[in-house]
């Protein structure tokens, strides 16, 4: 049986309705907004809010609007202010605001951000880790940069030739290959370039086989053992990236980078001391081309450095200014800034309490803060501040990957809300409710 599609949407509209009232009772709420253009060169402007809900926090698709002319700030912040307020909520609640680091969002005296501080002075911005991570990761010393341009190159040369490419996995299956095609390199932040790396060092006899059979004059750098030593180290590195940059998306992420700090400072040390067993693709290529490490050391060690430099640059040294939220009874009470006399009294009592210890082990973090509420106002105030803002624009890009599927270039000219709220709904609707509802159902002819 099929069932009319305007019973679901207006399934979605209620709970629309229902996210709403619960934003306007929230004390606090705070968003993260991305623009993208889509297959019919409109630009979209997602909006998502995050919102304080009884005992939870709630991450909701708040809205999706195309900008008509430009993608200013000017334009950005009146689609954003229109909605907030033909929707009556109340501007001083926004505590928090999630965006990239383009010019039109944090231009320093009329970008989007300084127009949304100016009616919300609470809000605080925060840049994208996961757009931060990604240019973090962008500079390296240039004979790296060269070895990443010509793998690229002998990428392109055969996965980009359909013929070359039916060769290619023709020769992969002949030598008994486990993969018998290569992956497609994308600059794209969210197809991390470590996976095409890896899967050119796992075929790299067949593609040196190959490059030498159509008379490439690139099988000079897959004969190259340095060369191919560099390569298996981008491999290495950009895999280890990849599980970082993994390890940013999803919902109510929340991470420290003090820790791959360390690992960088860490892997510096042992490749100075002559060892890369934390590579293991490099590690094999040195093992079995017998090439002194010596010949890349000095590549790898500046490539780390400035990796380390780099994700200070952009993430700063952590501090402990509020991690006391995160790890309450592990953290030492010491008089800290940020907290009046009288909250750091109750942070000793609230540390002190074996009871909410035991508590805070088997609850969420949004839902142990706020279950505490009545005992300790204004450390849960503070508090729901600090674990409250949006640190990614994971789920814009989430939307605009939905966005994708919906609005192909067969239906270029749909207004893309409703169905990309519907598509996005984490509403379940319940079909047998709606169809006992009416006073007759029809089955599909």
């Amino acid at each position: 049986m099929e069932y009319p599609l305007f019973w679901t949407l207006s399934y979605c509209y209620d709970d629309k309705e229902q996210m709403l009232d619960a934003i306007r009772e929230s004390p606090f709420f705070s968003i993260q907004l991305d623009e993208s253009t889509d297959v019919a060169n409109c630009a979209q402007l997602m909006v998502y809010v995050r919102f304080i809900k009884e005992l939870s926090v709630q991450e909701k698709f708040l809205f999706c609007h195309p900008l008509p002319a430009r993608t200013r700030a000017a334009e950005i912040f009146k689609a954003l202010n229109d909605f907030i307020q033909e929707h009556h909520i109340d501007w001083s609640r926004c505590c928090g605001i999630c965006t990239d680091g383009a010019r039109a969002m944090t231009g320093r005296h009329s970008g989007l951000v300084k127009q949304v501080q100016a009616v919300a002075p609470a809000a605080v911005w925060s840049h994208c880790i996961i757009h931060r991570q990604a240019l973090a990761t962008k500079r390296m010393p240039k004979e790296l940069r060269t070895v990443l341009d010509e793998a690229v190159k002998i990428i392109n040369l055969i996965k980009s030739c359909a013929m070359n490419a039916r060769l290619f996995s023709f020769l992969c299956n002949e030598m008994g290959a486990h993969f018998h095609q290569l992956l497609l390199h994308s600059e794209v932040r969210w197809l991390p370039r470590g996976k095409v790396l890896t899967r050119l060092c796992d075929l790299r006899e067949e593609v040196l086989l190959f490059l030498a059979e159509i008379d490439s004059p690139l099988v000079k750098h897959m004969e190259d053992a340095k060369w191919v030593a560099m390569q298996a180290y981008l491999s290495d590195i950009f895999d280890r990236i990849n599980t970082l940059n993994t390890s940013l998306q999803g919902k109510e992420c929340h991470v420290f980078f003090s820790a791959f700090r360390k690992k960088l400072d860490l892997w510096c040390t042992r490749v100075e001391q002559g060892s890369v067993e934390m590579f293991p693709t490099l590690e094999d290529v040195v093992e079995q081309t017998g090439l002194q490490l010596n010949c890349v050391q000095q590549v790898v060690i500046a490539h780390l450095k400035g990796l380390r430099e780099q994700f200070g640059d952009y993430f700063g040294e952590e501090t402990l200014a509020n991690q006391w939220v995160r790890i309450l009874f592990s953290f030492p009470v010491t008089p800290r800034d940020g907290l009046t006399l009288q909250e750091e009294e109750a942070l000793v009592e609230l540390n002190s309490n074996m009871d909410l210890k035991q508590k805070m082990g088997e609850v969420s973090l949004a839902h142990f803060w706020l279950s505490v509420e009545t005992e300790f106002p204004h450390l849960t105030k503070k508090a729901v501040k600090v674990f409250i803002p949006f640190t990614s624009t994971y789920l814009c890009e989430c939307g605009f990957s939905a966005l994708t599927m919906i609005k192909s270039k067969y239906r270029s000219r749909l207004r893309v809300e409703d169905d990309l709220r519907l598509f996005l709904s984490t509403a379940h609707p319940r079909i047998n409710r709606l169809c006992a509802s009416k006073a007759q159902t029809h089955c599909s002819h």
